[in-house]
């Protein structure tokens, strides 16, 4: 049979468990309200911060307040009317102290000992569950649907904390502790909820702020070009007036679907920077690279752009604006060439030449290795005439890596320069994301010595294998292991073999590309070709080296 502090306790979660649920409307308002202003604050939706928010978290807030003075009225009221009861009341209607254990005992005759055990562990219990309730709400609410800077933000994880602190202490110090069975339940749905949010936006209030942005800008601006839904921008094409026929009126074509990439979805921008988007060609944690036109030209380009949400993120504006400066300096040889840079809206955006094919770890997981001996000799050489450029103009790329090397129908081409550095005599380090690729980073990478071009040969090598192995060199099941190769053990004997039996010449400038001691390796991208160049049985004219690579790929099928 239950004890009359059973009936009280259950009573008390009862009562707050359908307070709970009969506000559930209140809840799912107020977490949608958070969601909002968290998304506000990463700068992905200006409309996120919606009026009503706040009144959302306050009557939250109000209906918390009214159903924790309830209970306490509960407990002071005695609705059990006994002496029994009355002394049950007043040992769980007082903040926590071992003083009120004596309340408790007598009247469930239990020994003090013992009641003192429960109330400790009941307290105790019920204390870590509302906060950790407390901290799971928050969580989904922050991450689920949102972009990762909503969580990973200090100012984020400062105010979680904060919370929690506030938290424990009015658990310690002022609340009842027939009050935390209550709250940790009432938390408890809390995080049911938060885990299934609301589409920030769901109610119509987004949708109709970003229509009455884009009326508003066709009010200012009547001559901008209309966006059409889910298809790209078309400019109209007029008919040129033949005499004496009058001028046909403008009619504006339906061209198919841009067979590179993937559509625009409904939250793309149409246009950036003067470019009209065509769509997608691919996108990551940090940024989008669209198809894109510039308005008036048939010229078509890569138009590389930092995302949204990630436009508050310091360290990466600089990365970008870094790999603007290099591009435009590096020599075009197969390298990506810029055309045009800027900023719209605060929004930084770069233009490149439009490439063909796809990357090189892309190849490989689909096609596999390198089988032509022509053709890796040919990627080895263009590589080195790549770094040949950038090295000649005291940079270093820092991430050389199958990802950032572009297999096109013209050559292999090498991409992303976003932390490479100039050549200083300093140990460089790094701008968002780590100096490198963990198995394409040299030794010197992992200690105190400076870090120059030797670095970019290093990695040269790898790719090289990489691309006839299938896998780095220095590829191993955890990070200790791969550390562990690079500055100790070697290369994966496997991998060095897959070289030498397709190209033995180039499997000896490899082997000395990937030493140990950054002085035993060819010193830059220019010291490299000479180094290809004297593996060859017959040593080609420098001038010739680009026929040479315009051969040997041609036996690669792409």
């Amino acid at each position: 049979m239950l004890s009359t502090l059973d009936v009280t306790v259950l009573i008390m979660i009862g009562a707050a468990l359908l307070l709970r649920l009969a506000t559930l409307p209140v809840l799912v308002r107020a977490q949608t309200a958070t969601r909002r202003r968290a998304l506000a604050a990463t700068g992905a939706d200006a409309t996120a911060g919606a009026p009503g928010g706040v009144g959302a978290t306050i009557g939250e807030l109000a209906v918390g307040l009214a159903g924790a003075a309830g209970l306490v009225a509960f407990l002071a009221a005695d609705v059990l009317g006994s002496f029994m009861s009355s002394l049950i009341s007043k040992g769980l209607g007082q903040p926590f102290s071992l003083n009120n254990v004596r309340y408790l005992a007598f009247p469930t005759h239990t020994p003090l000992h013992v009641a003192r055990t429960w109330y400790i562990v009941t307290f105790v219990t019920c204390l870590l569950l509302w906060l950790l309730f407390c901290y799971l709400t928050q969580r989904n609410l922050l991450t689920t649907g949102l972009p990762r800077q909503a969580w990973s933000s200090g100012g984020t994880r400062a105010r979680v904390i904060g919370l929690l602190v506030v938290r424990a202490a009015l658990g310690v110090f002022l609340l009842p502790v027939g009050l935390l069975p209550a709250a940790t339940v009432y938390q408890l749905v809390a995080v049911l909820v938060s885990r299934r949010p609301r589409p920030v936006g769901a109610d119509g209030a987004d949708v109709q702020a970003a229509e009455a942005a884009r009326a508003l800008q066709a009010s200012q601006n009547p001559f901008a070009p209309t966006v059409l839904p889910q298809a790209p921008y078309v400019p109209t094409q007029f008919a040129q007036p033949v005499p004496p026929t009058p001028p046909v009126p403008p009619t504006p074509p339906v061209l198919p679907t841009p067979s590179i990439g993937q559509p625009l979805s409904p939250h793309d921008a149409r246009t950036i920077g003067g470019y009209q988007l065509l769509g997608r060609i691919g996108s990551g944690g940090m940024g989008t690279v669209y198809l894109a036109q510039r308005q008036g030209s048939a010229t078509q380009v890569a138009l590389k752009t930092i995302n949204l949400e990630l436009l508050n993120d310091a360290e990466l504006l600089r990365r970008f604006q870094r790999e603007s400066e290099v591009l435009a300096m590096v020599p075009g040889a197969y390298t990506a060439r810029v055309l045009d840079a800027g900023v719209d809206a605060g929004r930084p955006y770069l233009a490149m030449e439009l490439l063909d094919g796809r990357p090189l770890d892309v190849h490989l997981r689909e096609q596999g290795p390198i089988r032509s001996a022509e053709a890796l000799r040919a990627l080895a050489l263009a590589l080195a005439v790549a770094l040949s450029g950038v090295h000649r103009l005291g940079l270093v790329h820092r991430d050389l890596k199958p990802a950032n090397i572009m297999l096109t129908t013209a050559g292999p081409r090498l991409l992303d320069f976003g932390i490479a550095a100039i050549v200083d005599g300093t140990r460089l380090t790094a701008t968002g994301g780590g100096p490198g690729t963990l198995t394409y980073m040299a030794p010197e990478q992992f200690g105190e010595e400076r870090v120059g071009t030797p670095a970019d040969v290093w990695a040269w090598a790898c790719c090289v294998v990489c691309a006839v192995h299938g896998a780095s060199p220095f590829a191993a099941t955890s990070t200790g292991a791969v550390i562990r190769r690079i500055v100790d053990t070697g290369p994966e004997p496997a991998a060095l073999a897959a070289v030498q039996a397709l190209d033995p010449g180039l499997a000896a400038v490899v082997t000395r590309a990937l030493a140990i001691d950054p002085a035993q390796r060819p010193a830059d991208g220019t010291a490299l070709l000479a180094a290809l160049a004297a593996a060859q049985p017959t040593a080609p004219d420098p001038a010739g080296v680009h026929d040479q690579i315009t051969r040997g790929w041609q036996t690669l099928a792409l």
